[in-house]
């Protein structure tokens, strides 16, 4: 599975830096630009939710597989259509929107089956190398690769995504079936409707008042983190003046603090607790995203990216163990998909607020942005920072 995550995270990395570069050289238009981050969050809200039923009533593995599989499908087709110049920018939006329905597939799929593999007290650890693999493979590999495939050939880096994501499909599939399969036919009679499922899933979330309050929050915060992150490519190449080949480099170099945030996060998560780490991370991810607005140079942006990333990875990390160790696994699909709608649905409206406010001056979403998310952070830190152990035990 880890190694089905590296090929992905590969592919994932190349992807969004070259599907990010070939967007601008097909328009400069801060709405346009900003629609690719809203197209690829848009099928959270969509489809979320009947996605999470349905992980928790197949086979998780064979699901993971196919949904990968096809997303090898949708990046051979690009790269084809690039290479015989039929490539429109309606044609890119299609391929962003349909590959973010494979990965919410993909995500809650996977996210269900952690559970299934470990104790709870092995979570933050378990999420960390797998968040370690992503900055590393994405970032520090995937990135500054699609930019020199991009230089070499428009439509390389997108065949190169596409043999990531069928490397990814074939070892998931030959994990053995009795590791990740918690999924057991049932007899005629005993399983509810498909829509009793889900609505059972969503009443559990809207009840449980943890999961409700911590999904509010992601919710609230993560509008103003996408409209901050929105036009951020035009902002480095048209204000800062980085050459746009150098994109994936800057991403790459901002992915020491996510690494170091997932070395270091699940030591000081045992020491100190997942509510006081919940609290500070949210807090140290939200203050920077207004100095990035302010950075003179595109060396300041780095440095401030860096610490953004440490304290984003810290969060991402100890959030999902919280979520993992909440919610009975199954159930884990349709609760999973339910908050994940509300989280992530509202980010393609994020993004696009963040387009319109570039409009108006491209340092202005990383102000707008970075101001309302930490005024949030700081409403919620006194309750993040009391989620201790024994709290999130007595309410599961």
């Amino acid at each position: 599975m880890w190694s089905a995550s590296i090929a992905s995270n590969l592919a994932d990395g190349i992807l969004q830096i070259s599907a990010g570069l070939l967007a601008l050289s097909l328009t400069r238009n801060p709405v346009l630009i900003s629609l690719m981050p809203a197209l690829a969050m848009l099928p959270w809200l969509l489809f979320a939710i009947p996605i999470g039923g349905i992980v928790d009533r197949v086979n998780r593995r064979k699901l993971l597989s196919y949904a990968n599989i096809l997303r090898a499908g949708l990046g051979a087709c690009l790269a084809l259509l690039i290479a015989t110049h039929s490539l429109t920018i309606g044609f890119l939006y299609l391929f962003i929107f349909l590959s973010g329905i494979c990965e919410v597939t993909i995500d809650t799929t996977s996210q269900a089956m952690i559970p299934r593999l470990l104790d709870k007290s092995h979570f933050e650890r378990a999420n960390a190398r797998l968040q370690i693999s992503e900055s590393i493979i994405s970032g520090f590999i995937g990135a500054p690769i699609s930019s020199f495939l991009f230089a070499l050939a428009v439509a390389l880096p997108f065949a190169f995504t596409s043999s990531g994501y069928a490397v990814a499909a074939f070892l998931i599939f030959i994990i053995p079936v009795h590791a990740l399969d918690s999924t057991k036919p049932e007899k005629v009679g005993e399983r509810e409707t498909f829509r009793s499922e889900i609505q059972f899933g969503i009443r559990y979330l809207a009840s449980h008042h943890i999961l409700r309050r911590l999904v509010i929050t992601t919710t609230s915060i993560g509008f103003f983190y996408s409209a901050s992150n929105a036009t951020t490519l035009l902002y480095l190449v048209d204000i800062l003046k980085m050459p746009k080949q150098y994109f994936g480099t800057v991403m790459m170099v901002q992915g020491i603090g996510g690494i170091i945030g997932a070395l270091i996060v699940p030591k000081v998560s045992k020491k100190f607790g997942r509510g006081i780490i919940l609290a500070v991370s949210i807090f140290g991810g939200s203050l920077p995203i207004f100095f990035l607005g302010l950075a003179p140079n595109i060396y300041i942006f780095i440095a401030i990216g860096i610490l953004a990333q440490l304290t984003v990875q810290g969060w991402n990390i100890v959030l999902m163990s919280t979520y993992q160790n909440l919610i009975p696994n199954e159930l884990y699909g349709r609760i999973h998909g339910a908050r994940r709608t509300l989280v992530w649905g509202v980010m393609p409206l994020g993004s696009l607020f963040g387009g319109f406010l570039a409009t108006h001056g491209l340092r202005l979403p990383f102000f707008v942005g970075g101001a309302v998310a930490t005024a949030i952070a700081l409403f919620n830190f006194p309750w993040l920072a009391s989620l201790n152990q024994e709290r999130l035990d007595a309410e599961r």
